[in-house]
């Protein structure tokens, strides 16, 4: 069940699930605030936790505001791209063979059928975004699972529009988004040390901080800098 509670000129959305705990999170672009809640929980103990995360909202929703967007991508030639946190110009050639994505110098070589249309050609490279975390997840995965002593059953890559990553506990299974791709190495290790040690504690509670602390001191510069680079310009929703 779905409800809304307002704090203010804030619209909070209150999701009743058959969960422990309360989860809070502030989604892109506009900084919409969800709760997802036990069904046991009164609206007024979700009010006064909502009141209490108030000034943590609101920063969250700023820094939503502030974040740089990407221009809109049309796939043709001389259009600029990133790869691992750096640019690449596109160059697209048509042939009959089949397509094809290469990385050489700093150019992204696209090659197409011809008469291959825009969105057949964004379908292509989320494609080859998809297959770069992927082969980026195995050697990472190998260096952190015996670190942390925990190992998820599954991992899945997937467009995600409002998560970089997320873990389900229960199924103990990894997803992240392919936009990673897009960013510097040390930001793909960080989401998945991050999910990876939600396998640990499911929450964003003081362990979890612990945890995180403990396996990568650096983890909050990390996140910083994920969080200050341009995210894709889109409309966003649940």
């Amino acid at each position: 069940m779905v409800s809304q509670i307002k704090l203010g000129d804030i619209v909070v959305d209150v999701v009743l699930k058959d969960i422990k705990n309360v989860h809070l999170s502030v989604h892109p672009p506009t900084g919409r605030v969800r709760i997802s809640a036990p069904k046991r929980m009164s609206v007024d103990t979700i009010r006064a936790f909502a009141v209490s995360k108030l000034n943590w909202i609101k920063r969250q929703q700023a820094k939503l505001r502030e974040q740089e967007r990407e221009t809109r991508r049309e796939y043709v030639d001389r259009e600029s791209h990133h790869v691992w946190g750096k640019r690449y110009l596109l160059r697209v050639s048509e042939s009959e063979e089949p397509p094809s994505i290469e990385l050489k110098h700093s150019r992204i070589l696209l090659r197409v059928r011809p008469r291959t249309g825009g969105q057949k050609r964004k379908a292509l490279m989320e494609e080859w975004y998809r297959t770069q975390i992927k082969s980026a997840m195995l050697p990472l995965l190998a260096k952190w699972e015996p670190l942390m002593g925990v190992r998820p059953e599954r991992f899945f890559v997937q467009r995600m529009k409002t998560k970089w990553g997320s873990c389900n506990c229960k199924a103990r299974t990894i997803r992240l988004n392919t936009e990673l791709a897009k960013k510097p190495p040390e930001c793909l290790e960080y989401v998945v040390v991050h999910e990876l040690a939600h396998l640990l504690e499911p929450t964003h509670n003081a362990r979890f901080v612990s945890l995180m602390d403990r396996f990568m001191p650096k983890w909050q510069f990390h996140r910083e800098v994920l969080n200050r680079l341009p995210v894709r310009r889109e409309e966003w929703g649940y």
